[in-house]
């Protein structure tokens, strides 16, 4: 009954208008091979029936973002600190943030967003070992505290990722190219957050088929809708 649910929803939108926001953001997480890029395919496809939906990702969702990503993720022969990989990350999500999703927002739009803060304080963070409580607050400056209204969390095995990410064949970029052990501290951040925000942190057995995955972020996104359509 989401087409319902979502026209109710472009009629009366009384969630978060801070900067003039009438549209709703969708955040995507999960570690690498979850199958992010696959989930979100499926939910747009299923939104835009009745709804004007973009989709975009971060890093990389803007022109200038696109040349952040390269850096961050297929320069193999140049040292990166983990300070200099945040600011980068961070420099991505100001430009995108005020360049494409809040204007995105301001005209009603649903916004799908393939990563943001959640993802830098799970990388960064818990994995790279920098403080969370500043990774937290530096996001929140870089994005002028722009929060996802909901947010869908894949949660994989790492082991399970990255042997997904090996069948492809395609060589692995540089931060799927970390340890496990690197991967597993992700996962434990992203719980961590799951605990603190169960409202808007969702998380999705991303174990299950692709169908299955959809069918849980589907039913999660008709609850979101319901519980917020008054």
């Amino acid at each position: 009954m989401l087409r319902k649910q979502s026209l109710l929803w472009k009629n009366r939108r009384p969630l978060l208008l801070k900067m003039g926001r009438k549209g709703l953001f969708i955040t995507f997480e999960g570690g690498d091979g979850a199958g992010k890029s696959t989930l979100i395919d499926k939910i747009h496809r299923y939104l835009e029936q009745d709804s004007d939906v973009i989709t975009t990702r971060a890093p990389g969702g803007t022109a200038i973002g696109q040349k952040i990503r390269d850096l961050l993720l297929h320069t193999h022969d140049l040292p990166l600190s983990a300070r200099c990989e945040l600011l980068l990350y961070l420099a991505d999500r100001a430009q995108h943030v005020e360049e494409l999703i809040v204007p995105a927002l301001q005209q009603g739009k649903i916004v799908l967003c393939d990563r943001f803060n959640d993802s830098t304080i799970a990388y960064q963070g818990g994995a790279r070992g920098l403080d969370a409580e500043v990774v937290s607050q530096l996001c929140q400056l870089a994005c002028s505290d722009l929060k996802p209204d909901l947010t869908l969390y894949l949660d994989l095995d790492p082991k399970i990722g990255l042997e997904r990410i090996k069948k492809t064949g395609l060589a692995k970029d540089r931060i799927e190219s970390e340890t496990l052990q690197f991967h597993q501290n992700i996962r434990k951040t992203f719980k961590e957050i799951a605990k603190k925000e169960p409202k808007r942190f969702i998380i999705i057995d991303a174990s299950k088929t692709p169908d299955e995955v959809f069918t849980q972020a589907k039913e999660s996104i008709d609850a979101f809708f319901t519980t917020h359509r008054k």
